[in-house]
């Protein structure tokens, strides 16, 4: 800008404040005309040049900042549940009015201040909003008041703080506060500032200021050149006047100046907000909410995802398909029905029929089967045992549940079978003590009044409650002799009818059903004899978990997500691993991998309980070949993402509960669900699946990858242009007589804008293709340019250097121009046409290259997808035009002039040189000069891997005797109970002790477990038949592939496989234990 304020006074002043001598006419020969008054042209124009970039950035920043307005806004857009007209509703966080009454759930983030009003062991995590660390327990507002005026010390406070997190419990609170006057709001308005630069950006930037200081070098040198030369010739040719002195001397420094403007590459930022502005743009209207910008350019490089199953790889659109009542009243929608299971592998013939007691029903059949008081205890163990209510849905105006999508398939199923409506039942009933559902003990449950006595109700994973259930309630075919309705029939569980529960929910889970099974229990008092109330006033859950009476066991279908194998089958073509970590069983999870192609040969499959008990050396050893991980809880997902990112990997996570937090923050990107995730899992995460699925995950891969090639394109562009402006600028002015260059200020400010603002607008706008997911992700230690952008870069600078120099230099040899038979003026207009010809082949020398920049590997064709990219045709289309503009009116304002046919058709040829010769380029083979330039340290090795942190070797070699007794003494406690260690103290003691004392062998421990449908993935399954009879399958030889923590390989794993030899045996042998 002083360059040209001074540049534009000069030129004013030279042009009219000074007397011109006359100058030779082009019509007549004779010197008789006056010189054109331009000399403040190259000064408006500089300023002209500047005002372009500057405006093109602010539009550019401002169009950002909207865009990331709108994310944000998006972002905070979610619903809260209130009371109101003593019903309960959904809205949206911003029609929170204070004096709101509002419901709290597990895992919800308190977008408001409020008072607790009521509810059930409501705990909070406060340390987002306050900073310290310990849980804060809540009480009611009537209990504190109360505490007060006793001069009691309360055990807890009564205040909801916004940006809290409910750890647990449910209840309601009155809203004081909202927006920026809650405690949150406050701090929010305290923090605005400006968004910090991306990992992409700030590498960039440090290639900006590397470039920069070159080119200000480059610079600084060409200025000393230059005013040696102007000092010589004050010496050598005194005759020049004042002024003439004054605008050789601007003109030097503008040179310089401009050099050094057209070596910083101030387009680089503008290329990656525009990159990244596109991308997030199109990725909100692919279903991606991107939180953390940044997450786009690491997702174009993960190597790894680990996603759940539920709702992401399934439609989370539950409903009850089968079922068991007690243990012989099967049911299904169509009795009849021959459901297979999903895995295609060879199984084991059929079991005979051991349960001659077992009966089939559908449906419309099952109300026939149990009279009115189990029937009642039926729908009160689903209705009242539940958080989900009915809403209406605001897209299709009617009624519909809203909750956990388990719970809402259990009230379906009761509101079809015509049971009383769940509001009435919740109505009637007075709650006692309520038990949130927790990952750890994967069941809940609710105690209530029953008449002058106390019934507690459970539903849970059925492995775990039916470990507790000691009875079962009795039901007969539709048809038969019924008991009497006052009573529920009940009777106890014999050791076959255990089996035939095993049976069953194995069969469920090879069919991807989800068991959920349902219980009850009947106290005589409050609390129960033998327990007593702990500080809560509550009694402990291990003192009601026992004694149950089974009632039913429920099979809830999830399908896949339509086009989810597709969406594994893309990542794995981009090189990147899928692997699926649910809370799910064995079995289920393994069905589902089948389906989804998670599970391939060679692969492994592993419980969390077995997992989490892996010593480092084992872990490192499994982890890569690990494809699903059940039974896992997000502690596990948590030390899985670890010992991944530890080997190298480039880590995904998807997670939708409370607890998957501390997995979405560890992985590199974290995903959480935008429909069934909880505020804490959306706070902790990177982006959002605003639809919950799969696929989007692959969107998200493809977009990553566009945005970092993006900015390649731009670099590859830029770079290449920024070599040879420099270089010409520098030779051309330092061999000149003048001290001008062949490219004028303006000029060469008229390719900058072609290779900063126009090129970013160009080549940062190109649509996403499905076409990257065909090349593997790069390694965290891959360089910027790899070997195909350096040798475009290093080809195409050398062919437009050798270009324009030779033409600048010998363009008089070239076109056979004979000076001596022309005149003074004829030379000076042909020297002109020959600066203009160098000019225009220059600037379509940068058109063509930029449509050669369109592609950064060693393929052809590059005009693939151009016609999808309307932005990158106008731009060029714009360019073209405004250099026709420039050279056939630009005058002498800049320096040109009109051209001939001949000189049009060669300066084309030449730009056009730049894509056959971009063609040529490619045709090189990478691997020989890429070893040159990791010779000539120009390039660094991508494929080193890290090594081994010096503190994974501490925990390794410690006390390796003590970690063997405590995974020994666990470990059977980890597969009878599911790996709850902390239930019993039954861990205590070892694992030989128990047996030997129980004289219990391995057989008959198949035939007790209730958990056996958890041991029972081994080599070669296969299971068939009705869902109406699932116990008519025997699984009893394939169970003991995961008994006693193993690991089973995909069936199809080639027998010479060396996890064979360490993990197990390679033919009809069954797995060793990893602990033997």
């Amino acid at each position: 800008m002083i360059a040209a304020a001074v540049s534009l006074a000069l030129g004013l002043y030279s042009d009219f404040g000074t007397k011109h001598e006359p100058v030779v006419c082009p019509e007549t020969g004779l010197k008789e005309c006056s010189e054109p008054k331009v000399e403040w042209v190259e000064g408006v124009a500089i300023l002209i040049a500047v005002m372009i970039v500057v405006l093109v950035g602010s539009v550019n920043d401002w169009q950002k900042e909207r865009q990331f307005r709108t994310l944000n806004d998006q972002k905070e857009d979610r619903t809260v549940k209130v009371i109101r007209n003593g019903q309960e509703t959904v809205i949206n966080i911003k029609d929170i009015v204070v004096g709101d009454i509002a419901l709290v759930e597990p895992g919800e983030i308190l977008p408001v201040d409020g008072v607790f009003l009521n509810g059930h062991n409501v705990v909070c995590d406060e340390s987002g909003a306050t900073g310290e660390s310990h849980t804060i327990k809540k009480i009611s507002y009537e209990d504190a008041i109360a505490d007060k005026k006793k001069g009691v010390q309360s055990k807890g406070d009564c205040f909801f703080i916004s940006g809290s997190k409910v750890l647990e419990g449910v209840g309601q609170y009155v809203v004081v506060a909202i927006g920026p006057r809650s405690f949150n709001g406050r701090i929010l308005m305290d923090l605005r500032g400006e968004t910090e630069n991306t990992p992409l950006q700030v590498k960039l930037n440090a290639l900006a200021e590397l470039i920069a200081k070159l080119g200000s070098l480059a610079g600084l040198i060409l200025f000393a050149a230059l005013m040696i030369r102007f000092f010589v010739h004050l010496k050598t040719d005194p005759s020049r006047s004042a002024n003439t002195k004054a605008m050789e001397f601007v003109n030097i420094l503008i040179i310089a100046v401009t050099i050094i403007v057209v070596a910083v590459p101030e387009g680089l930022p503008l290329a990656v907000t525009l990159a990244l502005a596109f991308a997030t743009k199109r990725m909100t209207k692919e279903m991606l909410l991107v939180r953390v910008l940044g997450s786009c350019e690491i997702m174009a490089n993960a190597s790894v995802v680990c996603t759940d199953k539920t709702g992401t790889l399934t439609t989370n659109v539950m409903s009850v398909v089968a079922g068991s009542i007690g243990v012989h009243g099967k049911f299904a929608h169509d009795k009849d029905n021959d459901r297979r299971n999903v895995g295609n592998v060879e199984g084991e013939p059929e079991g005979n029929k051991r349960h001659t007691e077992d009966f089939a029903m559908n449906f419309s059949e099952i109300n026939a089967s149990m009279n009115d008081v189990t029937r009642q205890v039926f729908n009160d163990a689903i209705t009242i045992n539940s958080t989900a209510f009915e809403d209406k849905n605001p897209k299709t105006e009617e009624l519909e549940f809203v909750g956990s999508k388990t719970e809402v398939a259990l009230l379906n199923f009761a509101k079809q079978l015509s049971w009383a409506n769940y509001r009435e039942r919740r109505e009637k009933a007075t709650v006692v003590q309520m038990i949130p559902f927790s990952s750890e003990r994967k069941s809940m449950g609710v105690v209530v009044k029953n008449g002058d006595k106390f019934r507690v109700y459970f539903k849970g994973a059925s492995e775990i409650v039916t470990n507790q259930c000691q009875s079962h309630i009795v039901v007969h075919a539709p048809g038969s002799a019924s008991p009497s309705p006052s009573d529920i029939p009940v009777r106890s569980i014999s050791p076959i009818e255990r089996e035939n529960l095993s049976r069953t929910i194995i069969f469920y889970a090879n069919q991807t059903l989800r068991t959920i099974a349902i219980a009850y229990r009947d106290l005589e008092q409050w609390p129960p004899r033998g327990s007593s109330l702990n500080e809560s006033q509550e009694v402990p859950f291990e003192d009601l978990f026992e004694n149950l009476t089974l009632i039913a066991i429920t099979a809830i279908e999830d399908p896949l997500r339509e086009g989810v194998k597709q969406a594994v089958a893309d990542c794995q073509r981009a090189g990147v691993s899928v692997r699926m970590c649910t809370g799910d069983n064995v079995l289920t999870a393994r069905s589902i991998a089948y389906q989804c192609g998670i599970f391939t040969p060679g692969g492994v499959i592993m419980e969390g309980p077995t997992f989490r008990n892996l010593s480092d050396a084992e872990r490192t050893e499994i982890v890569p070949r690990l494809q699903v991980l059940a039974r896992s809880s997000p502690e596990d997902k948590k030390i899985l993402v670890e010992k991944l990112k530890s080997l190298g990997e480039i880590v995904g996570v998807t997670g939708d509960g409370t607890n998957d937090g501390p997995a979405l923050k560890t992985a590199n990107v974290g995903f959480s669900m935008g429909i069934a995730g909880t505020e804490v899992a959306k706070e902790a995460s990177d982006i959002i699946l605003m639809d919950d699925n799969f696929a989007s995950i692959v969107s998200a891969i493809v977009w990553g990858r566009t945005v970092n090639d993006a900015v390649r394109k731009f670099l590859q562009f830029q770079i290449s242009v920024n070599i040879t402006a420099v270089i010409i600028t520098f030779v051309t002015a330092v061999a000149s007589n003048s001290e001008s260059s062949v490219l004028t200020a303006v000029q060469l400010l008229w390719i900058n804008i072609i290779m900063d603002t126009f090129a970013a607008l160009a080549l940062a706008t190109d649509p996403a293709s499905r076409e990257v997911l065909d090349r593997k992700p790069d390694r965290k230690t891959a360089p910027l340019f790899n070997t195909a952008m350096r040798l475009q870069i290093l080809g195409q600078a050398t062919y437009q250097t050798f270009i324009i120099l030779l033409f600048h230099f010998a363009g008089d040899i070239i076109f056979g121009y004979d000076k001596s038979t022309h005149t003074d003026l004829q030379i000076q207009q042909w020297h002109s046409e020959l600066n203009t010809l160098v000019f225009n082949a220059f600037v379509f020398c940068q058109i063509f290259n930029s449509i050669n920049a369109r592609r950064i590997d060693n393929r052809k064709n590059v005009f693939v997808g151009i016609h999808r990219n309307l932005y990158f045709i106008i731009i060029t289309l714009i360019e073209v035009a405004a250099q026709i503009t420039i050279v056939f009116v630009g005058g002498a304002a800049f320096s040109v002039h009109h051209l001939s046919g001949k000189s049009w058709g060669v300066s084309l040829a030449l730009g056009f040189g730049s894509l056959p010769l971009g063609f040529l380029i490619r045709l090189i083979p990478e691997e020989p000069v890429e070893r040159i330039f990791r010779k000539l340290k120009l390039m660094r090795d991508s494929e080193v891997l890290p090594i081994e942190s010096p503190e994974s070797q501490e925990d390794k070699e410690w006390n390796l005797s003590a970690i063997q007794t405590v995974k020994d003494n666990l470990a059977v406690f980890s597969q009878l109970r599911g790996g709850r260690a902390r239930a019993s103290s039954f861990v205590r003691r070892s694992r030989t002790a128990q047996l030997a004392e129980a004289g219990v062998t391995a057989p008959s421990l198949l035939t007790m477990i209730p958990t056996l449908m958890m041991t029972s993935v081994g080599g070669g399954w296969k299971q068939g038949g009705p869902l109406s009879d699932p116990a008519a399958n025997d699984p009893s030889r394939s169970s003991a592939a995961l008994f006693a923590g193993k690991l089973q390989l995909h069936p199809d794993t080639p027998q010479d496989d060396p996890f064979y030899r360490k993990f197990g045996t390679p033919a009809t042998g069954t797995p060793r234990s990893l602990e033997d």
